[in-house]
C-alpha cells in the first residue's frame, strides 16, 4: 500500500470516530524508521480504544498491515505501528504532557541547524 493511500485511510478512520486535533508530521528527514507520524486526541479511554480499533480495521480492509498496537490496557496513549506510519492516539492531558509535536518539531529544527553548521 502506498504511503499517501495509507495516510488517507488512517486520517479518514480517525475522523469517522470523531478524533480531535489530528496532526500529521513528516519525519522522513529525521528518522529512517518511519515516514509519517499521526497524532490525534480522544476525549476518553473508550474513544481512544474505538479510534485505534477503527484505524486497525480500515487499514486491514484497505490492504495495509498493522504490525502492532500498544497501550490497549490503559487507553490513555495508544500507539499503532503501520510500518511507514506511526499513529498516536492520546487523551488531552497525556498529549499536553508529552508534547510530541513540539519534540519532533524541535528535533527537525535542530537537525536542520546541524546540517547547516556541518556544511560550512
Amino acid at each position: 500500500m502506498k504511503l499517501n493511500q495509507l495516510l488517507k485511510t488512517v486520517v479518514s478512520a480517525l475522523e469517522d470516530v470523531k478524533a480531535h486535533d489530528i496532526q500529521v508530521l513528516d519525519v522522513t528527514n529525521i528518522t529512517t524508521f518511519f515516514d509519517r507520524m499521526v497524532i490525534a486526541s480522544a476525549v476518553s479511554t473508550r474513544q481512544a480504544k474505538a479510534l485505534a480499533n477503527n484505524v486497525h480495521e480500515k487499514v486491514k480492509v484497505a490492504g495495509g498491515v498493522v504490525y502492532g498496537i500498544e497501550g490497549e490496557q490503559s487507553g490513555e496513549w495508544m500507539l499503532l505501528d503501520l510500518g511507514d506510519i506511526l499513529v498516536h492516539i492520546m487523551l488531552p492531558a497525556t498529549r499536553a504532557h508529552y508534547a510530541l509535536e513540539e519534540l519532533w518539531t524541535e528535533l527537525e529544527t535542530t537537525m536542520a541547524e546541524k546540517v547547516t553548521i556541518d556544511q560550512s
